[in-house]
């Protein structure tokens, strides 16, 4: 079985890696494949990846590849994580909002448009590419914004593509290491849309746990709903996506962001950078373990620093460098597997046939009342050897249910404008996003992003 990470050359694609070899034996891989467009970060971090490979003996081919196609040809799972624009690209999505006094997020508000008017063109060109070389290939998308990239791919008929990001399925995960099972033995019920859903039960041997767990307040201190007041959690009854903290929180969190000397996209920029430059400096070929030390340090930093801005315990990016310790190569084994095992525990079940509950972004077929069937949602799936079906999830509570119409109105607006390059449509879109609303904010936002990324949106109408 050959696996295809589409930007392979991404600070992450190491952990991937490592990730994968974990689960080689029982998934039947042979061939991981890294694929990128920039030649130097490939080669420095497939040389990471290689260098993990090694140490656990693995045998596992690792290759890589400048050319897509290559990358593409034979493989039976693909999965996608890019950034068009690059990091720069993310700082001005930012600083644009910010500038218009609208939230500056990579995926919610105006910047996730920002980005998708970018991502959707190239990741439908891998799509195509991969339709024709491999048709018979899953493809698995954790190119941001995710919601809108899936529905882009679902409108465009590709069917054998699935959205994955691993916020769907923090409660599980969550609920798993507070009762010390496997995630496998928990089977929740989500609902919603990528960076706005909730979940509303977690059941384990039959028996539903999560609404215990949301009147305990230890539990919520240990997981990512620490960022919310508990009593609104506990109003709700459901789990939240952390990403809700920008709608519920939303003047606190422009606030917060306006406030910070450089948002988190100059934040991770800057670490980016160091790390090339570092990584560059040693070199894994001259000295592995100095290499992988400095690698494991810079994610320690990154996650140690992850909204902080929602997180009064969090450190800042100072006192994260001064709790940064020398970690060695064996960490490959202790990382979070973030999206990767969200992309793996599919793989593994579409492979084996031993059935997983998971979280995923792909058409609605009836799962929730009230939207569309060719509506990409976010929720639970069951994936077996006969493939991926959406769970019946009914009817939703009427607070989530209408902001998740909103944000959906605004996500099927998006996806016609990128489509047909129309900029009326793109103004509408961003008119109908609950952070944006007014006219007056969504037509000079449009137009500055379209102007300052030309390169990649072309001719608008």
């Amino acid at each position: 079985m050959k696996l295809t990470l589409i930007g392979g050359g991404g600070v992450r694609s190491p952990l991937f890696v490592a990730s994968a070899l974990r689960r080689a034996e029982r998934s039947g891989l042979k061939e991981i494949c890294l694929h990128d467009v920039d030649a130097k970060k490939l080669e420095i971090f497939g040389g990471i990846a290689a260098e993990i490979t090694r140490r656990v003996q693995s045998p596992v081919r690792i290759t890589t590849s400048l050319d897509a196609e290559r990358a593409l040809e034979g493989a039976d799972y693909v999965v996608t994580t890019v950034r068009p624009g690059g990091e720069d690209g993310r700082v001005k999505d930012e600083r644009i909002a910010l500038s218009h006094g609208v939230l500056g997020q990579e995926t919610t508000g105006p910047g996730g448009f920002a980005m998708a008017l970018r991502s959707i063109p190239v990741i439908t060109e891998y799509a195509s590419l991969l339709k024709r070389v491999s048709p018979d290939a899953w493809l698995f998308n954790f190119t941001n914004p995710a919601g809108l990239v899936a529905q882009a791919l679902s409108d465009a008929g590709f069917d054998r593509v699935v959205g994955i990001c691993d916020g769907a399925n923090a409660a599980q995960e969550a609920v798993a290491q507070k009762l010390d099972v496997s995630v496998r033995e928990v089977q929740a019920e989500v609902f919603g849309l990528n960076h706005l859903s909730y979940t509303r039960a977690a059941y384990v041997d039959g028996k539903e746990v999560l609404q215990g767990l949301l009147d305990d307040d230890s539990f919520l201190a240990e997981t990512p709903q620490r960022i919310f007041d508990p009593a609104i959690i506990r109003r709700h009854r459901l789990w939240l996506n952390e990403y809700l903290y920008y709608f519920y929180y939303a003047e606190k969190a422009l606030g917060d962001i306006q406030a910070d000397t450089r948002t988190r996209g100059e934040e991770v920029r800057d670490l980016n950078r160091d790390l090339v430059a570092q990584l560059s400096a040693i070199g894994v070929d001259r000295d592995a373990e100095a290499a992988l030390s400095a690698y494991f340090a810079y994610e320690q930093r990154r996650e140690a620093t992850y909204m902080h801005y929602a997180r009064p315990e969090a450190p800042s990016m100072e006192d994260a460098d001064k709790a940064i310790r020398a970690v060695g190569s064996e960490a490959a084994d202790g990382v979070g597997e973030g999206y990767a095992g969200v992309a793996l525990n599919i793989i593994d079940a579409l492979q084996t046939g031993v059935e997983c509950h998971i979280g995923l972004n792909l058409r609605n077929g009836g799962a929730i009342e009230g939207l569309a069937d060719d509506d990409v949602v976010e929720v639970s799936c069951v994936v077996d050897g006969d493939g991926i079906r959406t769970k019946k999830i009914g009817a939703i509570p009427d607070g989530p249910a209408q902001l998740i119409h909103n944000i959906k109105r605004y996500e099927r607006l998006a996806v016609r404008a990128i489509a047909t390059r129309s900029r009326d449509l793109a103004v509408e879109a961003l008119v109908a996003h609950p952070l944006v609303l007014s006219y007056s904010r969504a037509e000079p936002l449009v137009d500055e992003y379209l102007s300052t990324h030309a390169e990649f949106a072309g001719e608008w109408r």
